[in-house]
This record gives C-alpha cells, sequence and structure tokens, in this order.
C-alpha cells in the first residue's frame, strides 16, 4: 500500500511538470511582408493639386456660404450632405444655369474656415451610388475624392 501510495504521490507531484504543452513559435525566416510596395500611411490619402482637381471635375463652384445640411455616421460609412446657398458658377460640363440653394454630398466631413467670408472651390463629380438619398434629397453632385478644400483667389478670378 505504502509503494501504491508512494507512486500516486509522484505521479502527481511530476504530471504538471513534465506534462505541460509546449507552444509552437514560429521561426523569423518565415515572416514575409506581402504589402511590402504599400504606402504604409493610408489616412491621409492622396490629394490632388488645384489644376488637376478642375480638370477633372464636373462641376466647381465657388462660394462663402456653405453649411452642413444632414449628417449619417452611425451604422456603414459616414455621410455629409452640404447645402450652398449662393456662389459663383466657375465650370460646369452639363449645367450651366444653377439654382440655389444647392445640396451636395460627401463621405468625408470637410473643413470650410470661416475667415473673413473667404470663398472656396467646390469641386464636386457626378453622384455614384446612395440611389434612395439622391432621390429622397434630390442630390445630382458629390465631393471630387481627392479633392483639397482650397480658398478663392480673388486675382485668378
Amino acid at each position: 500500500m505504502k509503494n501504491y501510495s508512494f507512486c500516486i504521490f509522484g505521479f502527481i507531484i511530476l504530471f504538471p511538470i513534465i506534462g505541460c504543452k509546449k507552444e509552437y513559435q514560429r521561426p523569423q525566416k518565415y515572416e514575409i511582408d506581402l504589402f511590402a510596395n504599400e504606402k504604409k500611411d493610408t489616412v491621409s490619402g492622396y490629394v490632388m493639386s488645384e489644376d488637376e482637381a478642375y480638370g477633372v471635375s464636373d462641376m466647381v463652384v465657388a462660394s462663402s456660404d456653405i453649411s452642413v445640411s444632414d449628417s449619417s455616421s452611425g451604422r456603414g460609412r459616414a455621410i455629409y450632405i452640404y447645402r450652398i446657398n449662393s456662389g459663383d458658377l466657375l465650370f460646369s460640363k452639363r449645367d450651366s444655369v444653377i439654382s440655389y440653394p444647392f445640396q451636395f454630398l460627401s463621405d468625408k466631413r470637410l473643413d470650410f474656415k470661416k475667415e473673413k467670408n473667404d470663398s472656396v472651390y467646390v469641386f464636386l463629380e457626378i453622384l455614384k451610388g446612395y440611389k434612395s438619398i439622391s432621390e429622397m434629397k434630390k442630390i445630382k453632385y458629390q465631393w471630387l475624392r481627392g479633392a483639397p478644400v482650397y480658398l478663392l483667389d480673388n486675382a485668378k478670378k
């Protein structure tokens, strides 16, 4: 009986020491960066120059009276609807006359600075997707992706 209890006692003591599971550690030589050539900072993205944004956009409006009329940032992508109450049509591929107030959609918050009633360029393209919103709000244009917010240079105008 003594030998039997000694074996059980020895088994209980030695089992946790011997029976520990060794975890597999991956060697460093198998580590491959599949996206080594990609940009590391994807937050900033590509920002167009003023001339490039002018050439790509379908409509360019200069205005100092821009405000956010509606926004949604719950589920899915954030959507901002901006209202231009008055402004000057600088360039258009389709429309020659705009009736104000005019609304456009953007998928990011735009930083229109309100300094001394400075006008800004608003680079727009034809609305792609958002069919239900475009029908409900009667929106035809969206902010040109990659276009910056430029202050209007009155010498050019």
